[in-house]
């Protein structure tokens, strides 16, 4: 998903939430519900026009309710530019919202025609609108709207979308059934989680807002969610005093790298150096201490034994445990003993898998599962986390404390102390090995140098996929491997220089 040129808020609102404030909002403002549309379509049409001031016939498809209201504003000003406009409409028993109805009647009086949502579609259509569902959905999409946005994702002309993209959840940015894939989708009044995890990147395109003139009654409310990127980096990472010093940046032990996986302990290890730890120590087997040293020398790289663990837990400030720990009994042990850490920790990968088969609570503790091992801890399908990720994030810091970072696209961090919020940044080409191990080793190096769980996790999460985009924005997405990011995370990590 890509956003347009103007800035979109960091405030997310629950879609419900809004349905129900909308009324309260525009009085707020002076406004009726039926201006409020106007305005929403007027946006809609002004940014499908700028997109593709080219197109020459569009289609506009409106359903039964305030979505299908947009879908004939947006309708009736494209016929007054001179634009053709084909409108279907879905059919229904029940009567339409009054706002909407009288948007239907404002496009009839302009010698509007509506025509039934089975009939064929015209030839020379160059641009579809997508008014069909709003985000009142809750469910897959049912016939003959289902039908409806097959044929338009089958169709050669590009789709806008009105409010969210039709068939994707607005709570949850899960696609239960069809739904439509957009070229441009512009948001209305706030945005809506859906619009920034699950699978909204897939079927969005470019993300608009338009506030519709509620910004002053926005101003005047707390919202729940935060979308996080990297232009918030510089709060959670100040310039340094001019006499700090290595100790003043954090003692960082990170353990793992068992037999095979000395590759997610290096990287993890190098990834903490580079966020600006301090101090990192790495105790792992004897045999890839040779290979750590050669290949990052400013590690401190021991073996994983009962008295070197002991003495590194004494010295470290932060404790990062699990990138390629393995789940045998070199690995159980070491965890064994890390549970009784009492300052920041960070378990990711196999500490995960083992805390699934021991679960306990703890609030000096970040967890960073994927989906699959997200799954695992909570004992349910991995389509069930990420039918509602929002919902799995709040069920694991309820389970097991702390501050999770629920990874994907559009990764969430939870935490009883903050948040949610929604990572906004971050690519494809994030979908390599290793890019978890050092998205914990860069949390582990904020943790060292004294944020907070949860800001570590935000600032470490939108740094680990701004250095991505970064390096997609010049070389794409196939082919990045985790440590490509390192030559871009100076830049995210000192957002003064930038």
């Amino acid at each position: 998903m890509k956003k347009n040129g103007r800035s979109i808020p960091h405030s997310v609102w629950p879609a419900d939430w809004l349905r129900a404030a909308e009324k309260e909002a525009a009085d707020s403002m002076g406004l009726t519900l039926f201006e409020l549309m106007q305005r929403a379509g007027e946006a809609a049409f002004h940014i499908a026009h700028d997109a593709y001031p080219q197109s020459q016939h569009w289609l506009v498809l409106c359903g039964h309710g305030n979505n299908g209201g947009d879908g004939y504003v947006v309708a009736r000003l494209a016929q007054a530019a001179g634009i053709r406009v084909t409108l279907l409409a879905q059919e229904s028993d029940s009567p339409l919202p009054e706002e909407a109805s009288a948007a239907r009647d404002a496009w009839l009086n302009a010698g509007g025609m509506i025509h039934s949502a089975q009939m064929s579609w015209p030839d020379g259509v160059d641009l579809i609108i997508d008014g069909l569902l709003g985000t009142g959905l809750k469910s897959a999409p049912r016939e003959p709207v289902a039908r409806l946005i097959e044929h338009a994702n089958q169709h050669p002309a590009p789709v806008v979308a009105l409010d969210i993209p039709s068939g994707l959840l607005a709570e949850t940015g899960a696609t239960p059934g069809a739904v439509i894939h957009a070229a441009h989708t512009i948001t209305f009044i706030a945005l809506k989680p859906g619009l920034l995890t699950g699978k909204a990147r897939d079927v969005t395109g470019v993300l608009h807002h338009h506030a519709l003139g509620l910004e002053p009654w926005l101003a005047g409310q707390q919202a729940p969610i935060v979308r996080y990127d990297a232009s918030q980096l510089a709060y959670w990472l100040r310039p340094r005093r001019p006499t700090s010093h290595k100790g003043d940046n954090g003692k960082l032990v990170i353990i793992g790298g068992d037999h095979g996986t000395a590759g997610a302990i290096r990287m993890a290890g190098e990834a903490a150096l580079r966020a600006g730890a301090g101090l990192v120590r790495v105790l792992t087997r004897i045999e890839n201490i040779a290979p750590l040293l050669t290949a990052r020398p400013e590690l401190m790289v021991h073996e994983l034994t009962p008295q070197s663990l002991s003495e590194s837990l004494e010295w470290a400030d932060v404790v990062v445990v699990g990138p390629g720990l393995g789940q045998q009994a070199w690995g159980k042990q070491a965890l064994q003993k890390v549970e009784n850490f009492t300052g920041p920790m960070l378990w990711d990968a196999d500490a995960l898998n083992l805390l699934a088969i021991n679960p306990d609570k703890r609030h000096n503790r970040i967890l960073t599962p994927h989906p699959g091992e997200a799954a695992r801890l909570l004992n349910i399908s991995v389509s069930e986390i990420e039918s509602d990720r929002l919902l799995s994030a709040d069920r694991l810091v309820k389970r097991y404390g702390g501050c999770v970072v629920l990874k994907g696209a559009g990764t969430l961090v939870a935490s009883n102390d903050a948040g949610p919020g929604i990572i906004d940044a971050g690519n494809a080409g994030m979908g390599s090995g290793g890019m978890g191990d050092v998205l914990s080793g860069i949390i582990g190096g904020l943790l060292a140098q004294k944020l907070t769980p949860y800001d570590a996790a935000c600032a470490g999460c939108v740094a680990h996929g701004a250095a991505a985009d970064y390096l997609a924005s010049r070389y794409g997405t196939r082919g990045m491997l985790a440590t490509d990011l390192f030559s871009a995370l100076h830049r995210f990590v000192n957002p003064e220089v930038n």
